[in-house]
């Protein structure tokens, strides 16, 4: 009897002592928990969760127009939405994507214009 009142202590305070607040640890450092690829944490999700929906390429393009027309700022929207990326002998911008290419700023900034004046207006929903 006395054996079994022995073995239930013993159990019943290393459940106690698993109870704590701190994370497992392994030596020093904190037990990594592996999760699959499909699941994220809680707590990332939420904090990056996106506000509505993501806006397509066109529709920031687009937003950059409403910014007054040849200033620094344009550009930098221009340049949020598709970063620059120069090179010494860029390509004839087919697309604006090819426009990231262009390094002197002035011609950045015609390129992305004209094609960001030539999308259609998107019917907002």
């Amino acid at each position: 009897m006395r054996m079994i009142l022995a073995v239930a202590a013993v159990l019943y305070s290393a459940s106690a002592f698993a109870q704590t607040d701190k994370p497992p640890m392994v030596g020093d450092k904190p037990l990594v928990q592996v999760q699959s690829k499909g699941t994220k944490p809680a707590a990332t999700t939420a904090a990056a969760a996106p506000k509505g929906k993501p806006q397509s390429i066109a529709v920031r393009l687009q937003a950059c127009l409403d910014i007054d027309d040849a200033t620094k700022d344009r550009l930098n929207c221009y340049d949020a939405v598709i970063p620059p990326a120069p090179k010494p002998k860029p390509p004839k911008a087919k697309g604006v994507a090819d426009c990231r290419f262009l390094k002197e700023e002035d011609e950045r900034l015609a390129c992305f214009n004209g094609f960001a004046e030539s999308i259609p207006k998107l019917p907002k929903t």
